[in-house]
C-alpha cells in the first residue's frame, strides 16, 4: 500500500478518537494540518478515498504500537460482537484477549479503555469518509464522483454498524430509541460539544440518504478489486438496512439486485484446504485483506491479526498464533454444532466431539497423533498443528474447533505466519443476500420465503428438511447462524430477532463461570459510549453499564 495513503489515514484516524467532527480543526498530532491544506497535497483526493477502505485492516489504530491482539481493524469487531452471544465459545485463560466481550461485565462500561475501541476506530473511519465528501463538494465533479460514492457507501456502512451496536432497541417499533451522535463533514467543533444521540428514525434516514447518494455516484463504477465497494455492495447495504428496519419489500428488492453477477460458494470452495475463506471468489461481494507490509503482520509475529485469532493450521515450526499455539481458538457452540446434520457439508468446517472420544483410548502422544491424522484425512493436511492447538487449550479437547478459516500461501503459509496470516476476509457474501431475500419474502408471504429458504439450504444439505416445529424466522436464523458463523452477524441477529442467549445446557462447551442463559436480549449487547465523549459532548447519553451475571444459569432443557 502507498505509504502516503497510510500516513494520511493514520493522521485522520488518530485525530478522531473522540467526537472531533469539524473538518477545519487542527489535528492533535505533531504539527497542524487542516483538510484544506491536506487537499492541496499531490493526489490528495485519491489518497483520501483509498484511506476510506485501506485503514480497515493492517494498522494499530487503537493501541498505537502496543500490539494489542484485538487491535487489527474492522474484522476484530466480528469477534467482539459474536463472542457476546452463544455461537462462539472462548477459552477460560489469560491468553484469551476477547474475554472482556465474552464475560460481558463492567469492563465494557464507559470508564474503561475497552469502551474506547469502537469509538476510536469507527469515528476515525467516518472521519476519513467525511474528508472525502467535503473535498468532493455537494456536486462532485467527474473526477470526484466515484470517490464521493465510495465515501458515502462506507460512511453508511460504519453508521449502520454503530446504530446496531449501540441502540438498545431495534428500529421496528422503537423509532425513538437512541443510537449515537451523527458527525458529518459539516459538523463544527461547537456543534460536536452539544450533539445528541440520533434516534433510530433519524439515524436510519441518514444512512439511507448516504446510500442513495452512493447508488447515484457509483452507477457506472467498475472497481479494480473487491476491497472497494461498488453498486452491488451499495445494494447489499440497502438490503441490510431495510432488513433491520423490517421494511420487507425494499429488503427483498435490494437483496435481489445485490446478487446479480455473483454465485454461491460451492462445497469445494467453502471447504478448500488452501483457499477456504482466505481468498475472494465469485460469492464474495466485498472484502478486506491483510498484506505482508501491514504492521499487524510485520510486528509482534503477526499475532495482532485476524489470522492469529481464527486460523488453526499453523505448524509448530512457526509457534505463533493465538488460535493455533496460544490456547485460545474460537470454537463453535456445542449445541449449534449438534443441530447441523451430518448431511450438511458445512459441518465439515468444525471438528466433531467424537474425536475426543476416539483419542481418549490413546496411550501415547504418537498414538493420539495417529488417530487425529486418520480422522482428519481429507479435512486437513496439518493434523500435527491441530493436535498442538487442542493440547494448548485449557480443556485439551478437539470438539468444536473450527477449520472454516484457512491459512494463505499453502505450505509456506502454514510454516510462516507472516505469509499464512496475509488473508482476505469477506465483509459481504451473496449467501447473506439470498438469506435476506428469503426472510424478507417470507415476512410478506411465508410460503414464498419458505421455498427460497429450502432452495438455499439444499445447496448445503441435499437432504434438508424444513423444521415445521419452529417458526419461519427461527428457520432463517438457524441458517444464518451456520452459514455466517464467525462473520460478525451474531449480536445483530439476536437483537433484531429479540432473542436471549443460551450457554448453559447439558453438554455445553462454554466454560464454567460463563454459562448464562437469558430470556431476552442481554444488556451487554448494547454498547456503552465512552465517558470522555459524554464529558465532551454534553448532549450525549450512554447506555447503562452492563451487569455480569454472578453465577451460571440452570441448565436449559432442549
Amino acid at each position: 500500500m502507498n505509504k502516503n495513503i497510510k500516513l494520511i489515514a493514520t493522521l485522520l484516524i488518530g485525530a478522531s478518537a473522540l467526537s472531533t467532527g469539524c473538518l477545519q480543526e487542527t489535528f492533535p498530532q505533531q504539527g497542524t494540518v487542516t483538510v484544506d491544506q491536506a487537499g492541496e497535497a499531490p493526489n490528495s483526493f485519491n489518497n483520501f478515498v483509498t484511506a476510506c477502505t485501506s485503514t480497515m485492516s493492517g494498522e494499530f489504530i487503537y493501541s498505537g504500537s502496543s500490539y494489542s491482539p484485538y487491535d487489527f481493524g474492522y474484522t476484530s469487531f466480528f469477534l467482539q460482537r459474536d463472542v457476546m452471544g452463544q455461537d462462539i465459545v472462548c477459552e477460560d485463560t489469560d491468553s484469551e484477549h476477547y474475554t472482556t466481550w465474552y464475560t460481558c461485565g463492567v469492563a465494557l462500561g464507559p470508564t474503561y479503555a475497552i469502551c474506547q475501541l469502537p469509538w476510536t476506530l469507527y469515528y476515525g473511519w467516518i472521519k476519513n469518509c467525511n474528508v472525502v465528501i467535503s473535498l468532493a463538494g455537494e456536486q462532485p465533479s467527474a473526477d470526484h464522483i466515484t470517490g464521493a460514492g465510495i465515501a458515502y457507501a462506507m460512511r453508511a456502512m460504519f453508521y449502520m454498524d454503530l446504530a446496531r451496536m449501540f441502540a438498545p432497541q431495534t428500529y421496528k417499533g422503537h423509532p425513538e430509541a437512541l443510537t449515537v451522535p451523527i458527525i458529518t463533514e459539516k459538523t463544527t467543533n461547537e456543534q460536536a460539544t452539544n450533539n445528541p444521540n440520533a434516534t433510530n428514525e433519524k439515524m436510519w434516514e441518514f444512512i439511507l440518504s448516504d446510500l442513495d447518494k452512493a447508488e447515484e455516484y457509483l452507477a457506472d463504477y467498475q472497481r479494480p478489486d473487491k476491497t472497494t465497494p461498488d453498486l452491488s455492495v451499495v445494494y447489499g447495504l440497502k438490503a441490510r438496512a431495510y432488513l433491520t428496519m423490517e421494511q420487507w419489500a425494499e429488503a427483498e428488492h435490494y437483496a435481489k439486485l445485490a446478487q446479480s453477477g455473483y454465485t454461491m460458494m460451492t462445497e469445494e470452495q467453502y471447504l478448500d484446504h488452501n483457499t477456504g475463506f482466505n481468498t475472494p471468489n465469485d460469492a464474495w461481494m466485498f472484502m478486506t485483506e491483510f498484506d505482508a507490509e501491514d504492521p499487524n503482520i510485520t510486528a509482534n509475529d503477526g499475532d495482532s491479526s485476524w489470522g492469529s485469532q481464527m486460523i488453526l493450521e499453523i505448524t509448530e515450526q512457526s509457534g505463533c498464533g493465538y488460535a493455533a499455539n496460544y490456547g485460545t481458538p474460537k470454537r463453535i457452540d456445542a449445541h449449534l454444532l449438534e443441530t447441523i446434520p451430518q448431511t450438511d457439508w458445512r459441518r465439515k468446517c468444525f471438528i466433531d466431539p467424537e474425536l475426543d472420544e476416539m483419542v481418549a483410548s490413546a496411550t501415547s502422544m504418537e498414538e493420539l497423533q495417529a488417530i487425529v491424522a486418520e480422522y482428519l484425512s481429507g479435512v486437513s493436511e496439518y493434523p500435527g498443528a491441530i493436535v498442538n492447538t487442542a493440547m494448548a487449550t485449557t480443556s485439551g479437547t478437539f470438539g468444536g474447533l473450527s477449520l472454516k478459516f484457512r491459512a494463505a500461501g499453502g505450505e509456506a503459509g502454514h510454516n510462516n505466519v507472516k505469509i499464512g496470516f496475509c488473508v482476505a476476509v469477506p465483509l459481504m457474501r451473496v449467501e447473506e443476500m439470498m438469506l435476506i431475500e428469503a426472510e424478507a419474502a417470507g415476512m410478506q408471504e411465508e410460503g414464498r420465503g419458505k421455498t427460497l429458504l429450502e432452495t438455499f439450504a439444499k445447496t448445503r444439505n441435499p437432504e434438508y428438511e424444513y423444521d415445521n416445529a419452529q417458526s419461519f424466522r427461527d428457520n432463517v436464523w438457524w441458517q444464518r447462524r451456520v452459514e455466517l458463523w464467525g462473520e460478525g452477524f451474531a449480536t445483530f441477529d439476536i437483537k433484531r430477532f429479540e432473542k436471549g442467549i443460551t450457554r448453559s445446557y447439558a453438554g455445553t462447551n462454554h466454560p464454567k463461570g460463563y454459562r448464562w442463559n437469558t430470556e431476552s436480549v442481554p444488556d451487554w449487547m448494547n454498547l456503552c459510549i465512552v465517558q470522555t465523549e459524554t464529558n465532551y459532548n454534553q448532549a450525549c447519553i450512554s447506555n447503562p453499564t452492563p451487569i455480569q451475571p454472578t453465577e451460571d444459569s440452570p441448565e436449559k432443557v432442549w
